[in-house]
């Protein structure tokens, strides 16, 4: 039985490189070992090793087996080990399942048994979704996370599953060319393997991230990166920088403050000296109050503003907008005003951005700068105004013009 598993896994493992290469590349660097039953009822990762159930697999068809492969190496592509930061495992596990299911599944796979899928989650990430996960949704994934297993602290140092040391040894690269992985002469794995520690996560996560960027680059060149997975590799790869950071640089740099080196009407010597000459910024701030976006999340973002405001000496109008203008809006901040969301502000409906657009060229505005809060989905208007615009992004959608801040 253990040379048809294996046979099964090389196979499943070399249709994936054939018809999706970005997958069968990462699934190339990820080592297979048979597992005791007693604690892997099915599949199961730490971002050293892909651990299965032998009886599980045998239960598999070929195309279950591809997702099963390809589910438990993207959580280690998207270094799912080292995101949880403070939240709860069990709903981080389901929230991370939850982003990469609907994923595969648009890629044509045919899911595992009980694989956690729900279309209103397309296109997010777990940080996103793991707000609306309940920690009593009886839902549980098909597979096991053993990167964090704080259960998993009682295996012998002799475990045959040793496989990527201890924290602070560099994790050892599997070799491309190697199968499906298990002692000979021994029984499997008798125990999961210890969880990650911090050294240990930081190494994996910059490992598993050149894998992402090379596997990403091989597919490109085969012409076999479908849309929805080059969109993800892409907001992966970008750089990282907090949001807060890159709306205060542009912010900022709209900012009337100039120097000037005209001659000044009395002559004083031959040195000219420059002189800081200021004006007022003009700022339109957009809210879209269609539903995605929490309420919290709007004072986070409007505070921030606020902030900002101080140092670039801005008057602010504020819109909220989800199908239609808020109709109690729009609300003015003078440069001295603190800039805070309105009591009244509602929203939950559809969702069009062309309103606010329209308010600036009815008004005859022309703003230094306009910044919308946004998850992008909805109607944009078709022409880009003359002015520039950022969009405050939460999710994965794009913008077909101005300058796009994600949301981390």
């Amino acid at each position: 039985m253990t040379d048809d598993l294996e046979t099964k896994l090389s196979a499943a493992r070399t249709r994936l490189i054939l018809d999706r290469p970005f997958l069968g590349a990462l699934v190339l660097r990820m080592p297979m070992k048979a597992a005791d039953p007693r604690w892997c009822k099915t599949i199961g990762t730490d971002a050293r090793a892909f651990y299965y159930n032998p009886g599980y697999i045998a239960s598999l068809t070929l195309e279950q087996t591809q997702f099963a492969l390809a589910h438990e190496v993207l959580h280690c592509a998207l270094s799912h080990f080292a995101r949880r930061e403070h939240r709860v495992k069990s709903r981080w596990d389901k929230a991370c399942d939850l982003a990469i299911n609907p994923i595969l599944i648009r890629e044509g796979m045919t899911a595992v048994p009980g694989a956690l899928y729900d279309v209103g989650f397309e296109g997010m990430m777990a940080e996103e979704i793991y707000p609306y996960v309940k920690e009593t949704d009886e839902e549980q994934p098909h597979d096991q996370h053993l990167y964090s297993n704080e259960k998993s602290s009682q295996r012998k140092p002799s475990d045959p599953l040793q496989g990527g040391g201890s924290e602070g040894e560099q994790p050892r690269e599997q070799d491309a060319g190697s199968g499906a992985e298990q002692d000979r002469g021994e029984a499997p794995g008798r125990a999961p393997p210890e969880p990650l520690g911090e050294m240990e996560k930081e190494q994996l996560s910059i490992q598993w991230r050149q894998r992402l960027a090379g596997a990403a680059q091989q597919a490109m060149q085969a012409g076999k990166l479908g849309g929805n997975l080059r969109r993800l590799v892409d907001h992966l790869l970008q750089p990282q920088l907090p949001w807060r950071m890159l709306l205060a640089r542009y912010m900022t740099a709209v900012s009337r403050d100039d120097y000037s080196y005209l001659r000044p009407s009395r002559r004083e010597g031959e040195a000219i000296f420059p002189t800081l000459r200021s004006a007022q910024a003009e700022l339109v701030v957009a809210l879209d109050t269609s539903g995605s976006i929490k309420e919290s999340e709007m004072r986070e973002f409007v505070t921030e503003i606020d902030a900002i405001k101080g140092q670039v000496r801005a008057r602010i109008v504020l819109h909220a907008c989800d199908a239609r203008l808020a109709s109690d809006g729009p609300w003015r901040f003078e440069p001295w005003e603190t800039f805070e969301l309105p009591n009244t502000i509602r929203g939950g409906g559809g969702t069009r951005f062309t309103p606010v657009f329209d308010w600036v060229r009815q008004e005859g505005c022309n703003p230094d700068l306009l910044v919308y809060f946004t998850d992008a989905h909805g109607e944009f208007p078709k022409q880009e105004p003359p002015y520039p615009v950022i969009w405050l992004v939460k999710g994965r959608a794009e913008v077909p013009w101005g300058q796009r801040i994600q949301l981390n």
